[in-house]
Parts: structure tokens; sequence; C-alpha cells
């Protein structure tokens, strides 16, 4: 029997468009969001907080704005991860700059989580069924999903508005700057709601919203980067920076998102009277009816679910690598006659030589993608849990020490996979430019690997949340959070060496350019060790499920 079948009041849910109960979930939602919500919100809100604090310190007189305005208008490899500086006359100009476009797109990633979280996810477990069979209507989950997606993205621009007024931007520029963050939100939590009826999980769901902001971040950094400018018009992101706050605002521009958001949102719920509870439109192809020799272990299987992941953020640290080496020859121009600037790189990058400072610190960055990665896969493993695959895995002659070790050992392989294409791309870029490819190749290939131990870390102490507080395994992002601001923020904001110290990326060494030691590696690596280790004891003696 259907849960349509189980559901009494069909004529009201049929008068109501199917929206009954909707209220009831959209609480439940923002129950159930009550970590993550506020944690993207309060992660965005400090990284545009750090970026304000910093530039209305360092550029202080219009020489230096104008010096820096030049070495990034001049750049095209910067002009394609930032943008161009529209307004490069004001310390506000910069820090709309700084964080106009990646805010859309992390905005856009949160709303993208949000609403397949509460739609796709919620199938996919079952637990949708479930709800359905009482007084909810056929459309009230994915209405609930997208009001928590736009009461986040509203929040945010909210948030950031406010900071922005109170670090003495104008109130108009500030505004302009949240209201195109929350564009961008509305437009994928659109682009996600559509890709949740076409998919069957949640993962391809993710995959499809994220593709399609690749994408347009793609036709965005192009765009800035000198190819045709008109492309930046059929990118959500490069919407984000036509508003042009701080820069003679283009409110008119704000119609884009909103008409796009409501086309995608009105195609979804399309969608959503077309297909069966559970179902997608596109119907996952069955597979052979006896599994390969390769998927006879669990290590081939904990492969097979994370090959595509992996691949995808290989591309984007091979596109990031590819721009970080094309700028770091340029990394004098970039500061200018600024020795203010120039000061903020080093205590960054830790030496003296700012090009390695540069490079330094992109190794930093790098790494913490990485360990963005080693999250998500750790997270794999909470996720086969939940969802009922492991108890039949366990059931067969595989051991749950086996099962996991698989898993982690994919997880650091993934780690290791992706600073070598991060660090192989910069090494490449970068010796071409400077015409020593002989000796950069392998420099940066060994700067971007110095990062691993630490990634190790975080992969590890996810892990342990994991065995011992399964629900709390999401609590791994928190902990990264905390890295990506002391190392990013707190040398610049002099925050204390012993707070510094929390992060196990602070005692990498700073590579390249700085002397190499292998005695902090080790010892991350040990704790890495032992950290896994008290999780599989752990995890040996709880309870599945």
């Amino acid at each position: 029997m259907t849960a349509t079948t189980l559901r009494p009041p069909a004529r009201a849910a049929r008068r109501d468009g199917g929206l009954s109960g909707a209220g009831p979930l959209l609480r439940l939602w923002l129950r159930r969001d009550r970590i993550m919500m506020p944690a993207w919100i309060y992660g965005l809100t400090a990284y545009v907080s750090s970026n304000a604090c910093s530039f209305g310190r360092e550029y202080d007189t219009p020489q230096a704005l104008a010096s820096f305005t030049r070495g990034i208008n001049g750049n095209p490899s910067t002009r394609a991860l930032y943008g161009p500086v529209l307004n490069g006359g004001t310390a506000d100009g910069l820090t709309v700059w700084r964080v106009g476009a990646t805010g859309a797109a992390f905005t856009a990633v949160m709303c993208v989580l949000l609403v397949v979280r509460h739609t796709r996810a919620e199938e996919e477990t079952g637990r949708l069924e479930l709800v359905g069979a009482a007084a909810v209507g056929r459309r009230a989950p994915l209405t609930a999903a997208l009001l928590t997606a736009v009461t986040a993205a509203a929040t945010l621009a909210a948030a950031v508005t406010g900071v922005l007024v109170l670090f003495g931007l104008p109130a108009a520029g500030a505004a302009a700057l949240g209201l195109s963050w929350f564009g961008s939100g509305l437009v994928f939590a659109g682009v996600a709601a559509v890709a949740a009826q076409l998919a069957e999980t949640s993962r391809t769901a993710n995959g499809l919203a994220f593709t399609v902001l690749g994408a347009a971040y793609l036709l965005r950094a192009a765009a800035d980067a000198g190819a045709a400018h008109w492309l930046s018009w059929l990118s959500p992101i490069g919407w984000a920076q036509h508003v042009r706050p701080c820069a003679g605002e283009q409110w008119a521009v704000l119609l884009l998102p909103l008409a796009a958001s409501v086309l995608l949102i009105a195609a979804a719920y399309a969608l959503t009277g077309r297909r069966d509870l559970g179902a997608g439109l596109l119907a996952s192809s069955l597979g052979p009816e006896t599994a390969a020799p390769s998927l006879r272990s669990p290590l081939a299987l904990s492969w097979r679910l994370q090959r595509g992941t992996l691949l995808g953020w290989s591309a984007g640290l091979l596109v990031y690598g590819l721009v970080v080496g094309g700028i770091a020859a340029g990394a004098g121009d970039l500061a200018g006659d600024n020795a203010a600037i120039a000061d903020d790189i080093r205590r960054l990058g830790g030496q003296r030589n700012l090009t390695d400072a540069l490079l330094a610190t992109a190794m930093g960055i790098m790494g913490l993608f990485a360990a963005a990665y080693a999250v998500q896969s750790v997270q794999r493993l909470r996720a086969e849990e939940s969802g009922g695959r492991l108890e039949p895995v366990l059931a067969t002659a595989v051991g749950r020490i086996r099962w996991a070790v698989s898993g982690l050992a994919v997880t650091a392989a993934g780690t290791a996979v992706l600073l070598a294409v991060a660090g192989i791309a910069v090494g490449t870029v970068h010796g071409a430019r400077t015409h020593d490819l002989a000796g950069q190749l392998p420099r940066q290939l060994g700067a971007a690997l110095a990062q691993l131990p630490a990634v190790w870390v975080i992969a590890a102490a996810t892990f342990l949340l994991f065995a011992v507080l399964p629900r709390a395994t999401s609590a791994g992002w928190a902990v990264l959070t905390v890295c990506l601001l002391l190392g990013q923020v707190g040398p610049l904001l002099d925050v204390p060496q012993a707070v510094l110290d929390i992060s196990p990326f602070t005692h990498t060494p700073r590579l390249p350019g700085a002397a190499f030691s292998a005695l902090p590696l080790a010892a991350l690596t040990t704790a890495a060790a032992a950290l896994a280790a008290a999780g599989l004891t752990a995890f040996r003696r709880r309870d599945i499920g």
C-alpha cells in the first residue's frame, strides 16, 4: 500500500494545492538545521568581517588603493578567481571585490545542501513516506525545504548587510551585496529543487546542482579573465557582480535571479506531480546481475561509492591550482608599493619572499579544500549506516573494522590525490611562467603534499566523532571551520600563537620557501593514527544504527 492511499485528508490537500502541513514541516526542518544553518551564516559573516577589517586597515591612502587595484585588474588569473575591482578608489570597493563572487557561490552551496537534504534525502531514507502518511500535501515537503533555504539566505543577507554597515560601508552598497548573495541563493535553491525531482539519490541531486554551479562560476571566470564579457550575463554568479555594490548600484539586475528562481521553482513543482514518491524522473539504469570481481571487497565498494565525488573535487582543485600558478609570479604587483599588504602576505605565508609567501598561503587553502573532501568522505560512512545499507554488508563475512578501514583508506588516498593534482597544476603553470619547470614542478608538488598529515588529522577527528557520537558526525565541518578561521584570519588579527596552534595546519612547514622539517609531519601523522585507532575501537563496541 502506498503512502498516497494512507493519507486521509486527500480532499483538503487538493483544495490547498497539496501544501497542507508545510508549516509544521518548516518548523521541523529549521529545528533540524539549528546547528548547520547558524554555522554557515556565522562562517560567511566572519569571512566578510575579516576582509572588511583587513582592507579598511591596510589601504588607508588613495595611492595604496590605486596601486592594488592596478595589480588586480592587470592580472587575468586574479580577475578569473575574484572578478575585476569595479571601484578601486575606496576600501569599500576592495572589500566587495574580495567577497562578492565567492560569497555568492558559497551562499548557493548552502542553499543547494539545504534543499536536497530536506527533499531527495528525506525520500531516499524513507522518512518522507512516513510523513506523507499524515495530513501532509504532496508539495508541502518541497515548499518547506525551499522556505528553509530562503530563510537561511535572507538571514545571511541581513547579517552581512549589518556587519558591513558597522564597518563603515554605505548602507546602499552593503544592502546591494547582501541582496546579490540572496539572489544567488534563490536561484540555486531552485536548481536544487529541480535536481531533486530528476535524481533518485541525494548524491546525484547534489552532483547535478553543483555541476550547474560550477558551470556558472566558470562562465563568470572566463568573462572576467578576458573572454567575451557577455558570458557573465549567462551566470547567476555574474549577476551578483553586475549588481555593482559600492560601485553605482544596479538594482534592476536583481530582477534576473528573481525571475530565474520563479521559473525554476515552478518547474520543480510541475515535476513533483509527474513522478512517484521516492523515484526520480531520470531513472537509474539496472546494473548487472552479478557484481564484477573488482567489487568483491569493502575497499572496492568504498572506492566505487566515492570515485565520483573525488573526480569532482579533483577538477575543482585543478582549476584553482592553475589560477594560483598564474598569479604567483605577480605577487609583487598585487602588493604594489603598499608595505602593509606585503607584510600581511608575508605573515600569512610565513616567508619574506612575496612569491613564496603567496604560494605557501595558497597551499594552506588547498589543504583546507582537501580537508573538506575528507570530512565529506568520512560522512559517507555515516550515510551508509543511517541509510540502512551497512547492516546487510556486515551480515556477510565483512567485519566492522575491515569496512571502516576500507573507507578510511579511500579517504586518505583521495586527499593525497587532490593535493597532488593541485601541486602539479601550480608547479606546471608557475614553472612555465618563470621558465623553470624542472625546478618548480617538484617544489610545488612537495609543498602541496606537506599539507597531507594535517588533512589526515581532520579526517581522523571526524571519524572519531562518527564512531563515538554518530549523530554528531556533521560537527566535523565545525572543526574544519575553526581551522579555516585560525589559518586565514588569525595571523591578520594577531591572534595569540597558543590559539593558532589548535589548528593542525599551523604545524605544517610553510612550503615552498621554508626549511623542511619532518618532525611536525611525523607528529601530525601519529596524531591522526591515534585518533583513527580510538575511532576504530569505539566503532567496534557501539551498536550499529
